[in-house]
């Protein structure tokens, strides 16, 4: 896998073009992107690494289209993707792009599998039952198709949002500090899991991060500090 992701490597997925986000104003403005120009090549696995309240959040938020600059741009393949309209823009996100948060996310009154295909169903596409079910298989979760989220382990759960986030094919998976509340041995389990889906399935992954231990499994590091990508 890692000859075939090689022939993409100086092919930008990602990008940031003179990124800003600012709130407050005056004394009381916080610079929580600041100018900051920065790529993610296709295929890539990026650790974005950073102290509480350096920005990391913030950008991740940014490159996903959750949360509109104040100036600047983030273009996927290519794409500006704050020139479309809010319609628009959500559609090609849920079809761009996969996430991974913290908390998992996860519906309570939909099992397993049904939480898996959600963001599949809400794009009106019909669902890969194949893929889907080797998704499972692969993540260790197949057993647990038709359990509902509360009766599922921490780490359970976050291989579920890690399955919903790869169920729809999308070309780049954002994972905000995925395993912040795992137990270290589960947390290794779950990043190793997440990197291997990922190079199997040919797509780009980019992780909050503040742990070095995942920076390094990571192929790149970006260290962000005060909104500012420091290191690349």
């Amino acid at each position: 896998m890692k000859q075939e992701r090689g022939k993409y490597m100086s092919e930008k997925i990602l990008e940031t073009q003179d990124l800003c986000k600012y709130y407050g104003s005056g004394e009381n403005t916080v610079k929580a992107i600041d100018h900051t120009t920065m790529y993610i090549q296709r295929g890539e696995f990026t650790a974005i690494v950073g102290r509480s309240g350096s920005g990391k959040s913030t950008l991740l938020h940014m490159l996903g289209a959750l949360d509109r600059p104040d100036s600047g741009k983030v273009l996927i393949e290519g794409k500006d993707v704050f020139s479309l309209k809010d319609e628009r823009l959500a559609i090609f996100r849920r079809r761009k792009i996969g996430f991974v948060f913290q908390n998992f996310n996860l519906i309570p009154s939909l099992n397993v599998w049904e939480n898996i295909v959600l963001p599949i169903g809400l794009d009106k596409k019909k669902v890969d039952r194949d893929f889907v079910l080797d998704l499972a298989a692969r993540i260790g979760i197949k057993e647990k198709l038709e359990s509902l989220p509360n009766t599922l382990s921490g780490g359970q759960q976050q291989r579920v949002a890690i399955a919903r986030a790869l169920a729809a094919k999308p070309a780049i998976i954002l994972a905000d500090e995925p395993t912040g509340s795992l137990d270290s041995s589960t947390e290794l389990e779950v990043i190793s899991l997440l990197k291997a889906c990922v190079n199997e399935y040919g797509q780009t992954l980019v992780m909050i991060t503040h742990d070095e231990t995942i920076a390094q499994m990571a192929d790149r590091a970006l260290v962000i500090a005060d909104g500012k990508v420091v290191s690349k």
